[in-house]
């Protein structure tokens, strides 16, 4: 089973740097406007993990030398790292819910090895731009995500004293990180080592490094730093972990199918009543409500019921609908995690589709089958900041 690896951390020193504005949300939920928002601060990690501009990998690892060369960073002794984020509290009363994990270096392993399962299928623009990334910098800039059956993998690695590091996020998550040394990190190393891992989040950066591994071995290189990921193990337990669906928004060009028939093709459409002022939010409850996803469209909204094998994945049923769809080009998939954001793109020839989130029953037996689900079918939350502690390969 894949080890657990302590790691040389490098992180922006908090006597110098304000942590707030420095960390930011993974390079995959930054559209252009937070961007250039999280930009204006010039120390702000996305200088290097969602560089733009000409050369742009390359002035990110620029990028990190200059903070490096400029004493803004430190770099420990090598260890393991305990990350815990907790949501703020409820509206409703319920307890606030905290994750904790472990970040370490996971030795990286070929889905067929069944060490490391992933359970997506992933798309060539993300892996490419990735891998230049990873090229020019030879970093980990920010973890993946893997789940552990270790039982008491939590409780194993709760933190002690007052966090190296901690931020709070603009939807109040607060994340802290602590080192993890001695004793309790070899239990925790060998309780990971123990059992496959299941990828949670990151299968673009997985595919990436397995790509640069290759790459490196090919060069002539030997063993080092890129036999290793920086990973978050996270406990597979429900206290441990929110599943959210990922939505769809389908455009159709006027020479293209229409996106009723792509639908009917897969699904019997019920149609809803869908009251002025219904937000997207309220859509989405719906659907897993009503144990079905739901299509807005500009004529309508819709239940969707897959015709056959109603059990599927809602991602798998509307990729199969697509798959069948007779289209030259003129049909466009966007995906989106916020619901208002999709039922605002509702118009003519244009349909935002709510899916229900898969369930930790539903990831495993995948992973485990060897098969992999549509791109863009979980989102794991909340998702790990970045910048507050990365990988470099040569440390």
């Amino acid at each position: 089973m894949p080890p657990l690896l302590p790691f040389a951390g490098v992180r922006f020193d908090p006597d110098r740097i304000d942590l707030t504005r420095a960390t930011a949300p993974p390079y995959d939920v930054i559209g252009p406007e937070a961007r250039a928002a999280l930009a204006a601060d010039p120390h702000n990690i996305v200088h290097a993990d969602l560089p733009v501009g000409d050369d742009a990998y390359v002035g990110a690892a620029g990028q990190l030398r200059v903070w490096a060369d400029q004493g803004l960073v430190v770099v420990d002794d090598p260890s393991l790292y305990v990350y815990a984020t907790t949501d703020p509290p409820c509206a409703d009363g319920a307890p606030a819910r905290t994750t904790t994990g472990v970040l370490g270096a996971l030795e990286l392993s070929p889905p067929e090895d069944g060490r490391i399962l992933p359970h997506e299928l992933t798309t060539p623009k993300a892996r490419s731009d990735r891998l230049d990334l990873l090229r020019a910098t030879r970093t980990n800039l920010s973890a993946i995500w893997v789940l552990s059956p270790a039982e008491g993998l939590s409780e194993l690695a709760s933190p002690e004293g007052p966090p190296l590091a901690e931020v709070t996020d603009d939807e109040g998550v607060h994340h802290r990180l602590w080192r993890l040394d001695g004793d309790r990190a070899g239990a925790v190393a060998a309780a990971v080592a123990a059992h496959p891992v299941v990828v949670a989040d990151g299968h673009h950066r997985l595919e990436t490094s397995l790509t640069y591994r290759r790459e490196c071995h090919e060069s002539g290189s030997g063993p080092g730093g890129h036999d290793q990921l920086l990973s978050w193990v996270v406990e597979l337990s429900d206290d441990q972990l929110d599943v959210q669906p990922i939505h769809r928004v389908l455009r159709s060009s006027a020479d293209a199918p229409a996106v009723a028939d792509v639908l009917d093709a897969v699904f019997d459409r019920t149609p809803i009543d869908l009251p002025s002022g219904t937000s997207g939010a309220e859509v989405a409850a719906m659907a897993v409500a009503d144990g079905a996803p739901i299509a807005c469209t500009g004529d309508g909204t819709w239940r969707l019921q897959r015709r056959d094998h109603p059990a599927t994945l809602d991602t798998a049923a509307l990729a199969e609908a697509l798959a069948l769809a007779d289209d030259d080009g003129g049909l466009a998939l966007s995906y989106d995690h916020d619901p208002d954001a999709c039922l605002a793109a509702v118009g003519p020839g244009t349909a935002a589709v709510f899916m229900r989130p898969a369930t930790v029953e539903q990831i495993l037996a995948i992973a485990h089958g060897g098969e992999r689900m549509p791109p863009k079918t979980t989102f794991f939350r909340p998702k790990p900041r970045t910048g507050l502690v990365w990988r470099d390969l040569d440390l």
